[in-house]
């Protein structure tokens, strides 16, 4: 995989955290919204990161879907842990190698080993005692970071989060900056669009996709080691990457299959490349749709009420179970909605998510996309095949 640099964009959302922009709120929190795949987490490891501590901040960084079995606030937890312990000063290494179990630093008892938990540091200590041990101020980039919204300990690790980043912070001076990134919007919503939330009033941004500079610039690598490629057809090149979903990492293997000597092609690669971009959409959608039309009625009027009502769905309000009941073709109570939901839940892979408060969502974003695109094609819901014999509900 190339590497590409975002440079002016990691610059300016450094600026805006630092709270030096003009407008925006980002100094408060930073919430960044992209598909999978889209190059989101290697922005942010790659380019926001390095350009923090270029800056002079120091940075700790923590992917919630690194481990998914983990507890999430578990993961926040031991991430500021590991940032934390190099900041402790060979008094307090000393006496984790003598055996102490704590020991006082900056006039706290620290035991790095509990940070987060009840008997141990609390967060808004731990990124506190982060600060004034590096005497930098402290970045905390959170990837995924509405999985934290699946358990107890991941919400109350967000509101601990928010605590902490008004204790740290004051007018004119920001000794933590936030950001948290999602690859679905509508879950990530769920931790500023309500006065329970966590971060209730913060605004999510949509992290645009690479565009026209990626293109020219993986244009630039093809003619500099095919010149016999010159001039490289951009816009076709930024055709088919439009159609690979703006993923940098399907485009970049179909192109390196399409260029390759064993690809045997005659005359220009840039069809071939857009041919390839064509059947990987055709193959997410017939997936999709495999999907779609493996499920029970019941199932499937659960999953089409979720595509249908993305955030505002409810899944058992009277409109909810009119819906179920029309969809399925019999009548369908509470209980028969939370065995769908659940079983929508137990599928390899999930197609649902659910919150520690009981909200759900497509795990899958791109099935909204998918589901739009049908609906203006006025090819929804998606038909069985002949001979086809459709699940029944128990």
């Amino acid at each position: 995989m190339i590497a590409f640099k975002r440079t002016a964009l990691a610059r300016e959302l450094v600026a805006a955290l630092r709270g030096e922009a003009l407008l925006g709120d980002a100094h408060n929190g930073l919430f960044l919204a992209a598909p999978r795949r889209t190059g989101k987490s290697t922005f942010l490891q790659g380019d926001l990161g390095p350009a923090l501590e270029a800056a002079g901040v120091l940075v700790v960084y923590v992917d919630l879907w690194a481990d998914t079995r983990r507890d999430p606030g578990a993961l926040i937890a031991e991430a500021i842990g590991r940032a934390l312990q190099p900041q402790l000063g060979i008094v307090a290494r000393a006496a984790k190698q003598a055996g102490l179990e704590k020991v006082k630093v900056g006039g706290l008892e620290v035991d790095t080993s509990k940070i987060g938990k009840v008997d141990g540091l609390t967060l808004t200590e731990a990124l506190r005692l982060l600060h004034e041990t590096s005497k930098k101020p402290v970045a905390l980039i959170i990837d995924e970071a509405q999985h934290a919204l699946t358990s107890d300990a991941g919400e109350a690790a967000m509101t601990a989060l928010k605590s902490a980043r008004d204790q740290l912070n004051a007018p004119g001076i920001v000794n933590l900056m936030l950001v948290m990134s999602g690859s679905d919007r509508d879950k990530l919503l769920r931790l500023v669009n309500s006065a329970a939330a966590p971060f209730y009033g913060s605004q999510i941004q949509r992290m645009l996709p690479l565009g026209a500079d990626f293109i020219a610039h993986v244009s630039g690598l093809v003619e500099a080691q095919r010149p016999e490629l010159v001039p490289v057809d951009k816009p076709a090149l930024q055709q088919a990457f439009e159609a690979f979903g703006f993923r940098p990492q399907f485009f970049m293997n179909a192109l390196g299959q399409v260029l390759s000597p064993l690809a045997q092609l005659a005359g220009r690669f840039e069809p071939a490349l857009l041919d390839a971009a064509r059947d990987q959409q055709a193959q997410d959608e017939a997936q999709m749709e495999s999907e779609f039309l493996g499920l029970k009625p019941t199932e499937q009027a659960v999953l089409w009420r979720l595509l249908e009502q993305g955030h505002r769905y409810r899944p058992y309000d009277a409109e909810a179970l009119r819906f179920y009941c029309e969809k399925a073709g019999h009548p369908v109570s509470t209980p028969q909605v939370q065995k769908a939901l659940e079983a929508l839940r137990q599928r390899m892979p999930p197609l649902v998510w659910k919150s520690a408060r009981g909200e759900y969502a497509l795990e899958d974003a791109a099935m909204h996309r998918w589901f739009d695109a049908r609906l203006q094609a006025n090819t929804w819901p998606p038909l069985p095949p002949v001979g086809h014999v459709p699940l029944a509900d128990d």
